[in-house]
């Protein structure tokens, strides 16, 4: 179980806004700074993205990437399930692969994947938060190319958040809603290194901040830190810095 003292997910920065909209035979064309998907339910859109025409409809999706100029008229009655995603929502060789192909056929997975987020968004219940946990798997599907940073990013989020809780690899692993193992490839993979020495260097960090910015003691530098005592501060400080906190908060006091 993860503890109860740490974030819910339900409390984590939005991944992406979700609308159900229709749109007008003619629309003037706009940009924006956020990546979008439009993804029509019924009907189609004839769409113009940074000079590149096509047709999105409930077998293609349409990708806006941030700043580009678009236009969208519709041919006729019409229904889009329209994702605004966060900036930091997609990847960086996810944004390069949606960019060079802006209308993206949709594969049956995929179809079904839309309609059941559209579903939940027009249910009466609130749905927001939940459809949040689908949005990286709508992305992977899209892509067919399945990008670890951006399922994890959620997780290195609320673990930074909260460095002084006593991590383990298997907490870590469930934040992330993946096994031990494949967090270890993950990190491996996108991060080059373990999640161990990763909360390491986050720890590290943030006691060096407190170092250069607080009049804080030691021992509570330490504790905010996820240091069992000032002795374990020192000990990660002088193996990952080479030095002692007293020594580096000289440094900037001089």
């Amino acid at each position: 179980m993860i503890p109860s003292s740490l974030p819910h997910p339900d409390t984590a920065p939005p991944m992406a806004q979700l609308h159900l909209r229709s749109y007008r035979e003619e629309s003037l064309a706009h940009r924006h700074d956020f990546p979008q998907l439009v993804l029509p339910l019924a009907g189609h859109l004839a769409m113009d993205i940074a000079g590149r025409e096509g047709l999105a409809d409930t077998a293609t999706a349409a990708f806006v990437e941030p700043g580009a100029r678009h236009a969208t008229r519709a041919g006729g009655e019409n229904r889009s399930l329209v994702v605004d995603l966060a900036p930091d929502a997609v990847g960086s060789l996810q944004l390069e692969a949606l960019a060079q192909r802006p209308f993206l056929p949709l594969s049956g997975a995929a179809g079904k994947l839309v309609e059941f987020m559209a579903l939940a968004l027009s249910d009466t219940r609130p749905a927001g938060k939940t459809l949040q946990h689908w949005i990286p798997l709508l992305l992977d599907t899209l892509t067919q190319q399945p990008q670890a940073l951006s399922r994890l990013r959620l997780m290195l989020a609320r673990v930074e958040a909260r460095a002084d809780h006593p991590w383990t690899v298997a907490q870590m692993a469930q934040l992330a809603a993946i096994s031990p193992s494949r967090l270890h490839e993950w990190f491996r993979a996108e991060l080059d290194t373990s999640p161990r020495a990763w909360l390491a260097e986050v720890r590290v960090a943030r006691a060096c901040q407190l170092l250069r910015t607080s009049s804080l003691p030691l021992a509570q530098i330490a504790q905010r830190c996820g240091y069992g005592d000032q002795s374990a501060l020192t000990h990660a400080l002088r193996k990952l810095r080479g030095t002692t906190p007293a020594a580096y908060r000289k440094t900037y006091l001089a």
